[in-house]
């Protein structure tokens, strides 16, 4: 069993290994079977804008997880917020493999953004499994419209980008069942309203910077 120690380690190694992008995908990045295509230069910059924002959502995703198992008093819970956090590290690393396609780059930001969310997701967390699981359910829902977002205003060429956020809203559609289905307790109105709010800033900031 892992101790108190342990898991901040596993934390502080988890946090390196994101924010230096030195992570590995399990499954293969699905927009490897799109044909490349050649957008001009507004359309290249506006994707690459767009696919950073999506990296610096799964860094925010990544501290999220591994903060909210960090304090998961249920083993269960903690496995199936790790589980979670694996598939969302083939979403980072897929949405690097296309920022450097585009020639462009992550956030500069990104070791914040990913202290926020870690100290988000372990306070979220200390309330309880329900509540951490309900954390979860509202973070899924929030992501799959900023990705249907992105799906109807990627350029229309860009099919690469296209299937790699496709697959992202689709497992992001099943973490948040799944998190239902294990005793998700709704969170109170003025939380998804936080959340929501905090994203909006991020999505300005990510896009340029």
């Amino acid at each position: 069993m892992l101790t108190p120690l342990d898991r901040l380690l596993d934390g502080a190694q988890n946090a390196l290994a994101t924010i230096t992008g030195s992570l590995h995908a399990e499954r293969p990045n699905p927009g490897r079977g799109e044909p490349e295509v050649v957008l001009d230069e507004d359309e290249r910059r506006h994707a690459a804008g767009l696919m950073r924002i999506n990296h610096v959502g799964e860094v925010c995703a990544q501290a999220l997880y591994v903060g909210q198992a960090a304090v998961a008093r249920d083993a269960a819970t903690r496995r199936q917020l790790l589980a979670a956090a694996q598939e969302e590290t083939d979403h980072l690393v897929w949405c690097a493999d296309r920022l450097r396609e585009l020639d462009s780059r992550a956030s500069l930001l990104n070791p914040l953004w990913y202290a926020g969310s870690f100290a988000i997701g372990a306070v979220a967390g200390l309330r309880g499994d329900g509540w951490n699981l309900g954390f979860v359910v509202e973070t899924e829902r929030q992501v799959e419209a900023h990705l249907d977002e992105h799906l109807r205003v990627l350029p229309e060429a860009d099919a690469r980008s296209r299937a790699i956020l496709a697959t992202m809203k689709s497992d992001e559609a099943r973490h948040a069942a799944n998190a239902e289905a294990a005793g998700a307790r709704s969170l109170p109105p003025s939380v998804p309203s936080l959340m929501a709010a905090a994203s909006r800033l991020m999505k300005t900031v990510a896009y340029r910077l």
